[in-house]
Order: C-alpha cells, then structure tokens, then sequence
C-alpha cells in the first residue's frame, strides 16, 4: 500500500522525483522539507552561470531584456535588480478572497521543486527562504482570482520574500516584514532573473492539481465502496459484476470496478439472498463498473501527465551548463496546457462520479423504487427524514455539471498580443480543486443513506467490509428516528470520506482496492 500523506513527516528534495503523497504532505499536512546535498549542488552551479550572463551582458530574455512586449527594451546590468523586484511588485494584481493556505504552500513547494533542478538560475538563498517560510508556518496571503495561468499569484507571495506583501504566522495576518520577523527570518534582496522565475513558469497550475489529483483518486475509491453499500441496501443483483462480462471490455478500470465491488460484497448474505430479485438493474447499479471505470480512467491519465509535470522545468529562459560558456534558450515551458486539459478531464470525470451517486441516493429515498419507507424515516409524514439531503446531492451536482464546460479551450490575448493564446489553465485547475470537495459531500450523503438504508432493510446481514463501513458511518452518524439537523452529520460524514477514514476501513478487511 502507498504511504499514505499524512504519515510523511519529512521531504527531502534533490535526490529522486517527489511523489504525489510527498507533496500534499507538505502543502496540507505540513511536513518538513529538507535539501539534499545534490538539490544544493545543482541550485549553486545554475545560478553562477545566470550571473555570469549577467556580467557579459549577454542578451536574454527576463536577464537583460524587459518583460512580454518590453522584450525589446535593454536592461543594464546596473539595473538587473531593479527590473526583478518591479516584476514582483507590478504583477501582485490578482483579486479577491485569499486562497487556502494549503494551496499557498502547494505553490511554494512546487518552487522549490522546479526552480530546484538547476535549470533556472534562481540563488539557493531565495529557495532557502522559501523552505523556511513553509517550515516555520509562514504562509503568504495571495488572492486568488485573476490568472490567465501564472504571474499574479506568484507574485503575491514573492512580495513576502522582500519583506512586502502580508503573510500568516499561524492564526495572525501581519505585514511581509513582521511575518518574517516573527519568524526569525530575513527578507532576501533579489537578484538577475529570480523575480521571473518566482512569477513565470507552470508553479501554480502545478501545485493546485498535485492537491487535486490526490483528493479525486481518494474520493474515486470511495465512489466504489458507496457504490457497493448502495447496491446491497437497494436489493441489487451481483451478476452484473461478474468478471465474465468485464472481460469483454478492454478496459482494465472497469474491470478492477467490479472487483472491487465482489471484494467489498464478498459474504453478504443479502446479496445472496436478492442474487436473483430481478432480471437487471437500473443503470445506476448496473452500470457502477463501465461508469465508475470510465472516470476512473480519466483521473489515472491526468495523475500521469500531473506527475511528469512534478519532474519537468517549467520555466523560461531555461539554463542550461553546456559546454564553457553555457546556454540560454528561450521557450514556453511556462505553458500550463497539458496540465489545463487534464484538469478540465478531471472536471467531467468527477461529475461522471456525482451524477451515479446521486442517482443512487434518490433511489434509495424514494419509496417508489427503494422498497423501503419514504425518504428512509421510520415514521413518514411526521418527519421528513433524507428528503432534502437529496436536495443537496442534486445540487451539488448541477453545480458541478455547470463547471463541465473547459477552461483549457479558452483563451483571450494578454500583453499586447505578444500572448496572444493562454493557458487558462489556473482556471481549469482551481475548478478541480474545488470539485473534488462537492463530490466528497455528495459521496457522504449516498453513504449516510445507505447506513440508513441498511437499518430498515432487515433482510439478513451484510459483509464484513459494508459492516465495518457502516459501523464507521453510525460512528459519526447516529441512526435515524426523528427529524434532526442533518447538516452537521453530512459534514462529519465528508470529513471521514477526506481523510481516507472510509477507505482504510474498507481496506483493513479486503485488502488495497484496486484503481
């Protein structure tokens, strides 16, 4: 089993790719991060060749020119300073509510790990502060809205490292230069290109996804385990998750689906007992495997572009120690688009996931179709029961279905057309991000329906995992008899689907579960 993030407390950067798990153990858990004597080495012989160019005056873009359309204005070594700390200060324009510190901190290691390759010239000492803001809980306060893909976000958190800006220590907003101050800490004086570097390049878009992937492939493995109760408490038949059928279709996802649905369902007597109840299921039980499988597949190809992206150069110029003298090229590795598209994918796959759990919460709150009391009350009529938690379900989903439509295809010229297309990719991202809590408050409402669901069943006993399951959910979640405030309940539930809660039960019985 992967370790999980919560139990990293240390990162160290510089000897091998960080993982998916490192990295939201820092930016959420607050892991310490630590360098390793070859991220020092790389960092040190990078920036010695950007001050070279510097004292040779060479032409290079961000070095020795202007920014975007100012590309044509030489800049004076005499100058180098000044022009890195205006990029800092003149692009500290996004708006708004302050993103969350998480998310701040996502972006600062995502810093640390790009800028850390040896490829972009920034001096160990400002990659030194940065670590040491993540590790003495000094987080930034960024605003969160108004990114084309990069520049003002990253900007906003560079003006701490000058001793500008505001900043959190713990609970308490203060000014960069009490931020840094309280925290024993010293603002940084920045040199030839570091001021791009901090603003440039794929840091956000980054960060933000690494936190959403995590959060997505957790809620997916809950969708099975939801699926399976759900499934169990409406009288499903398990034939259509034999491996027979799934066979036919060369799709290894939908496959391991229904796998883990027979794992999770293996000894129930109700399955047994309603095996055959009815010829087939209505979609949202029978097609769990091709649906679940289907996002499932989407959310692996995006971890997969998500993690090249950990391990790529997102910068520009890119420096490179070639030969004597070295070599600066200028590109657009700073393009957030394969990430954008990924993230707009992870968007309709989450949905995908929403829509089925939905559907399966009315079904076992209608009467009609459940079997069972009317909005799962013991005493219908004189209390309301799970009516308006469905409410909820369909909401959330509309909502998130709203955000279907793709950002990454979006697009309007910035900088006088010398950017003419962008990414747009901060948008598709943050989107992602935010999706990933509607699903784990609709994925807690289908599981605290089910626990009900198996309360007025009473057609034998369920498995040893949908048990153990169902013991976690009335852990937080007592059974139902008359009308309480529900709401509490559903964001307990939420909380046991964030932080792995109902997958490690699942897991201490069956096993890992297959994605």
């Amino acid at each position: 089993m992967t370790q999980r993030a919560k139990d990293i407390e240390v990162v160290s950067l510089g000897d091998g790719d960080i993982t998916i798990e490192e990295f939201v153990a820092v930016a959420r858990h607050r892991a310490r991060v630590e360098f390793a004597p070859a991220y020092v080495g790389r960092v040190r012989r990078s920036r010695k060749l950007i001050e070279r160019f510097l004292a040779e005056n060479r032409l290079i873009y961000g070095v020795t020119t202007g920014f975007g359309d100012n590309v044509s204005k030489v800049i004076s070594p005499q100058d180098a300073e000044a022009l890195q700390r205006n990029i800092v200060l003149s692009h500290a324009v996004s708006v708004g509510e302050p993103l969350r510190a998480e998310v701040v901190r996502a972006i600062q290691l995502m810093e640390l790990v790009g800028l850390g390759q040896g490829y972009s010239g920034t001096s160990l000492e400002v990659l030194t502060l940065i670590r040491d803001l993540l590790n003495n809980d000094v987080t930034p306060y960024v605003p969160g809205e108004g990114s084309v893909g990069y520049l003002s976000p990253e900007a906003h958190m560079a003006l701490v490292l000058i001793g500008e800006g505001r900043a959190w220590v713990g609970d308490e907003l203060l000014s960069g230069a009490a931020a840094l101050s309280r925290a024993g800490l010293e603002p940084v004086t920045l040199g030839c290109k570091e001021g791009l570097t901090l603003t440039n390049g794929t840091h956000s878009v980054n960060g933000i996804a690494a936190l959403a992937i995590y959060d997505a492939i957790e809620a997916a493995k809950v969708a099975d385990v939801a699926a399976a109760m759900s499934l169990e408490a409406l009288r499903g038949t398990i034939n259509a998750f034999d491996p027979r059928l799934h066979t036919m279709k060369r799709h290894p996802e939908q496959s391991a689906v229904a796998s883990n649905v027979r794992r999770i369902l293996a000894g129930s007597e109700i399955i047994e007992k309603f095996r055959d109840y009815r010829v087939q299921d209505t979609y949202n039980l029978r097609a769990i495997p091709q649906m679940h499988g289907g996002a499932k597949r989407a959310l692996k190809d995006a971890s997969k572009v998500i993690e090249d992206e950990l391990r790529s150069v997102g910068d520009n110029p890119v420096i490179f120690p070639e030969g004597d003298d070295g070599t600066a090229l200028m590109g657009a590795n700073f393009d957030s688009t394969f990430v954008g598209i990924q993230a707009d994918l992870m968007v309709n796959a989450m949905t995908v996931l929403a829509k089925i759990s939905e559907r399966r919460t009315d079904r076992m709150v209608n009467s009609a179709f459940s079997e069972l009391p009317p909005f799962l009350s013991p005493e219908p009529g004189l209390h309301n029961g799970y009516m308006i938690p469905q409410y909820t379900a369909a909401a959330l989903y509309m909502e998130m279905k709203a955000a279907c439509v793709p950002a990454s295809a979006d697009s309007v010229p910035t900088c006088a057309n010398q950017e003419d297309p962008v990414s747009n990719a901060y948008l598709a991202v943050t989107k992602a991000y935010e999706l990933t809590g509607k699903l784990r408050y609709v994925l807690a409402i289908e599981l605290m329906c089910s626990a009900q669901a198996h309360d007025l069943l009473g057609a034998g006993r369920a498995s040893e995992a949908s048990d153990a399951v169902y013991r976690a959910v009335r852990a937080v979640v007592p059974t139902v008899a008359d009308d309480r405030f529900f709401g509490d309940d559903i964001e307990r539930l939420q909380r046991l689907v964030f932080d792995g809660g109902v997958t490690r039960t699942v897991e201490s019985v069956v096993g890992s579960l297959e994605f």
